[in-house]
């Protein structure tokens, strides 16, 4: 069963007929299943942070639909969007995002603060928080602000967020773009050990054809079209 449809999904930005009418996706169809993985890579500015977004109800596309988990995102009122993006969907982008005036930890728990109240549900986060990670090698770090981390060890810390409310589709954006080498491998690794114990569905857009075969299919999108 899919997890994910894209149906016929296009993206223009501009008037059709104008000039300045530009076309990003070009009618995209696709189906994700419950625990896969795969990557999109292409050239920059090909659309592929675009499409990420409208996988994760970021942005709305022009035509067609997106449908998660049973509801077309678009069809959703706002509110109900963003509680299934806090509660079901986590988002790895190139750069961390992480808060400066914030401990690592607390960055972690910022998607927990609206959804839960009591006294024991904060501790059960908390609990889950420092379980997370420690199995990211940030246990020692996580008292730090996020100036004190290397690059390496913010991004960890940024998935370890995404992760924080188990959701069921991780979307990573460039996950090791900003990263060196030897830093992007061990980040490729972890992805690809998550998706593997976990079995969270994970969607990566990369120029890193390194990290894009870690992924159980691999399409490149070009002209607006995806090619498997």
């Amino acid at each position: 069963m899919s997890l994910l449809e894209l149906d016929a999904v296009r993206k223009q930005y501009g008037e059709s007929g104008t000039p300045t009418a530009v076309r990003v996706l070009d009618g995209i169809s696709l189906r994700v299943a419950a625990g896969a993985s795969l990557a999109v890579v292409g050239p920059s500015g090909c659309g592929k942070s675009t499409l990420l977004n409208i996988m994760g109800g970021l942005d709305r596309p022009t035509a067609g639909s997106v449908t998660f988990g049973g509801r077309e995102l678009a069809a959703l009122p706002d509110e109900a969007l963003a509680r299934v993006r806090n509660r079901e969907i986590g988002f790895v982008f190139q750069q961390h995002h992480l808060l400066a005036p914030c401990t690592v930890l607390e960055n972690v728990l910022i998607p927990t603060l609206a959804e839960r109240h009591t006294r024991a549900e904060r501790q059960a986060d908390r609990d889950r928080a420092e379980g997370l990670l420690e199995r990211m090698g940030l246990a020692d770090r996580r008292h730090y602000r996020p100036g004190r981390l290397s690059g390496g060890e913010a991004q960890r810390a940024a998935v370890v967020r995404a992760l924080i409310n188990r959701p069921r589709l991780l979307l990573a954006d460039e996950p090791t773009g900003s990263l060196d080498q030897v830093t992007a491998g061990s980040l490729g690794e972890l992805l690809s050990q998550l998706h593997t114990d976990d079995g969270v569905t994970l969607i990566v857009v990369t120029h890193s054809r390194e990290l894009a075969e870690r992924m159980g299919t691999v399409y490149e999108l070009a002209n607006g079209r995806l090619v498997s």
